[in-house]
């Protein structure tokens, strides 16, 4: 049956942290074929972390809207990835969002695979990025490059990072889309597009974020950080011991473990009607089962739940998940071209 526009609405903005503007989406559910756009910059290896965006992209499709995703090789060399490698990096990235979207189900009809230099290396778009350079101040392209573009950062900051924020406002017109969904790091370049490109003559889109998602070790989930993340094609031993060392006291759910299973784990297992299991050591206590998170976090406050069963649990489900990423001959041969 076809869902309501507040149906889609509910899909769309479930588990999103800010909407910019939550009037124009509702308005904009109304169009036949609303489209959205994510983009990453094929950059360090793929992790876990990227199954948070396709679990959006999954509702995206489930409420009928149209998808691109953008891999963004042109963005990536602007942050320091060599000019000569990007093509092998594009082809890994291709790979290992598409094994992901299959992982989780994803109906492919409404989605569309963008490679960033195929619109962005032409004589209109090269005009216009030139045209928006001139509205731009160097503490505007700053301010919105501050965060999460490494080569816009310190005192040797090159000119590559204040270019990004520009290109990334103009990607919205180019793949003629109604709205863009990035991370909430992403922000400031999110409304930085908003404010510029109707000085261009271009629409202002809707901007939908993501909440960042807390890594296993610190605050934010990083490449950068090796223990702070798992890589998709990490073997089943290397991402118990990854889980093992994740911080996560009793009693306080304000850890990398439970905010996996808030946005990925019972996304996946609600969707699909299934139960978590939690199977405890304790012989005398027999194992627990939940349905939501809530229950679960209910019951992790209340210390009914040991950090290292929930571990244990965690890191059966994420193997299972990984499972047939890991045994795809074709992201092994990618992966060693692109990186090795």
């Amino acid at each position: 049956m076809a869902m309501s526009v507040d149906e889609k609405y509910q899909l769309v903005t479930r588990n999103l942290q800010e909407v910019i503007s939550k009037e124009e989406l509702k308005k904009g559910l109304n169009k036949k074929d609303f489209s959205v756009y994510w983009g990453t910059m094929p950059t360090g290896s793929v992790s876990l972390a990227y199954f948070f965006p396709m679990l959006k992209i999954a509702d995206f499709l489930k409420a009928g809207l149209k998808v691109k995703i953008l891999l963004a090789d042109l963005h990536a060399a602007l942050d320091g990835v060599q000019w000569d490698i990007l093509d092998k990096r594009f082809k890994y990235y291709e790979r290992a969002v598409t094994l992901i979207l299959k992982t989780i189900g994803v109906d492919f009809k409404k989605l569309e695979f963008v490679k960033g230099s195929d619109i962005q290396l032409n004589s209109k778009y090269f005009n216009d990025l030139l045209r928006l350079s001139t509205y731009t101040s160097f503490n505007r392209g700053k301010k919105a490059a501050s965060e999460g573009i490494k080569s816009a950062v310190g005192d040797d900051a090159r000119l590559a990072g204040f270019i990004y924020p520009l290109m990334q406002a103009l990607d919205e017109e180019y793949l003629k889309v109604d709205a863009q969904f990035a991370g909430v790091d992403q922000r400031k370049i999110m409304v930085y597009a908003r404010e510029y490109l109707p000085k261009m003559g271009y629409k202002a889109r809707i901007e939908l974020m993501n909440p960042m998602i807390r890594g296993l070790i610190g605050e934010k989930m990083s490449s950068s950080v090796e223990h702070s993340k798992i890589d998709l094609l990490d073997d089943e031993e290397k991402v118990k011991s990854k889980i093992n060392q994740a911080e996560c006291v009793g009693g306080n759910p304000d850890n990398g473990i439970m905010a996996l299973l808030k946005y990925f784990i019972f996304v996946i297992k609600e969707d699909k009607n299934e139960e978590f299991v939690v199977e405890r050591l304790d012989k005398y206590g027999g194992n627990l089962i939940y349905k939501d998170y809530n229950s679960l976090e209910k019951d992790f406050i209340a210390k009914k739940i040991h950090p290292l069963d929930l571990k244990n649990a965690l890191a059966k489900e994420i193997n299972k998940l990984l499972e047939p990423i890991r045994k795809d001959k074709k992201i092994h041969e990618l992966y060693k071209n692109a990186y090795c």
